[in-house]
């Protein structure tokens, strides 16, 4: 892929981006860094606004720790294509990770509302709840996910985790054996299921 993609580097602008965008993403997924940032930067200097190529960039600045950098190129992505998922996706994880937290809750459910079955959506919509201290939200969240996804055994051992928090056994222990049944080397369910049975 990188070799097929190499040869475009020398055509006209669009095409070289395209090219560039799709080099900068393998470079990332393989974790080269440096090399991704590289052909970032050139897909977004071959065309600035190319909403792929920023959202690549803004990975790569992630992916070095500096998130205040990263949403601002996610926010141009945004500004250039307000229907890039990815951008919008990634503005949320930024924001979230600056602990800036309403702003990340309002990327999600802007993103709930283009992508209402995404699993990964839901996941983060959950969290930014428990985050808030919200956990009746949460839960709202995750038995939406458990229809998505039914058989994560992570998503049940949470959603078993916030009924227990909340005091609610029965549904705690429904939720708990259920994830024991999809995984049951989780030594936190199987502690958890343990300490059940002994009350």
């Amino acid at each position: 892929a990188l070799e097929t993609l190499k040869m475009f580097e020398k055509k006209d602008s669009r095409v070289k981006s395209a090219a560039a965008t799709n080099l900068s993403f393998l470079y990332y997924l393989g974790n080269e860094l440096e090399q991704a940032t590289n052909y970032a930067d050139l897909a977004i200097n071959s065309d600035r606004y190319n909403p792929a190529a920023l959202t690549n960039k803004g990975n790569t600045v992630f992916a070095n720790g500096d998130c205040e950098k990263a949403a601002e190129f996610y926010k141009e992505a945004l500004r250039n294509d307000s229907l890039c998922t990815e951008a919008l996706y990634n503005l949320g994880l930024a924001y979230k990770k600056l602990n800036r937290i309403d702003e990340a809750l309002d990327c999600f459910l802007k993103l709930h509302a283009i992508l209402p079955n995404s699993a990964q959506v839901l996941y983060q919509l959950a969290s930014i709840y428990q985050i808030l201290e919200d956990p009746n939200q949460a839960i709202e969240w995750l038995l939406q996910l458990i229809s998505v996804v039914p058989t994560d055994p992570h998503v049940l051992s949470k959603l078993g985790n916030l009924y227990d928090a909340e005091g609610d056994k029965s549904q705690a222990y429904h939720y708990y054996c259920e994830s024991y049944r999809y995984f049951p080397s989780n030594i936190e369910v199987i502690e958890w299921l343990g300490a059940y049975y002994v009350d």
